[in-house]
């Protein structure tokens, strides 16, 4: 199966300006998400990106960048355009969309993207369990109400939300944001209307299930830590500073 590893990149963000591209010690951000993708070995690695400054930092490290709107709704509407955008057909056959905001990512998580997709999921995500009660109550983390098939191992998403009142089962893990898809589906994915609940969540996965797509789950063991904020900066910058990752 041919592979390749999308990372959707832009500067607009609303609580981190100009976020790719802050500094982590001797590195930006997406340079250290595209670094972990590399790692991985899965297959190709491509930044789409929003904006011509992040096009020529990716490419002056010597990564392959796109160009795409900068005004497209979501990041996998970016990983479609990305690769609708390329001059040659790759004939790859399994997207993965990697979140641009977590430099820490594991790379061998990233591999077990893959399961749901061969266990006949339309679409793949990664869980974990909260790290504390405090991770459970935070609205800015997103949760997600799974069903098992073998536990800590595959399971299906019944439900997301960032509020932890909306949920009234124990099976409720902690949701680490990256995706995968056959090609076939995120096509698909990208031509369906915004659905009331992405809009009223926030959360684009709403997309998929309000359309009867179903999702497969991946576990992990530890999640990985997402730049969201200064706070979430100052945060991943110690713990680098104490780490291999420097």
């Amino acid at each position: 199966m041919k592979i390749v590893i999308v990372i959707p990149s832009r500067m607009a963000s609303e609580r981190l300006p100009n976020k790719p591209m802050v500094m982590i010690h001797k590195k930006t951000m997406i340079q250290r998400v595209w670094e972990q993708a590399k790692i991985s070995n899965i297959g190709d690695v491509i930044v789409a990106c929003g904006d011509e400054i992040i096009q020529k930092h990716i490419t002056s490290i010597g990564g392959r960048a796109v160009m795409t709107d900068p005004k497209l709704p979501s990041g996998t509407d970016r990983v479609y355009a990305a690769l609708e955008n390329m001059m040659t057909n790759e004939n790859y056959e399994l997207v993965i969309n990697l979140q641009g905001d977590m430099p820490l990512i594991n790379s061998d998580d990233i591999k077990k993207i893959i399961l749901p997709i061969q266990q006949g999921f339309q679409i793949g995500t990664l869980v974990t369990n909260f790290e504390n009660k405090k991770d459970y109550f935070d609205y800015n983390i997103t949760k997600v109400s799974v069903e098992w098939i073998k536990k800590y191992y595959i399971g299906k998403a019944i439900d997301f939300n960032k509020d932890y009142n909306y949920f009234n089962s124990n099976n409720v893990f902690h949701h680490v944001g990256i995706y995968s898809f056959k090609i076939e589906t995120l096509k698909k994915f990208v031509s369906l209307p915004i659905s009331s609940n992405e809009k009223l969540r926030k959360l684009e996965q709403m997309r998929a299930l309000d359309s009867n797509m179903t999702i497969g789950l991946g576990y992990v063991n530890n999640v990985p830590i997402s730049i969201d904020t200064e706070n979430d900066l100052i945060k991943i910058r110690n713990k680098i500073s104490k780490t291999k990752y420097e």
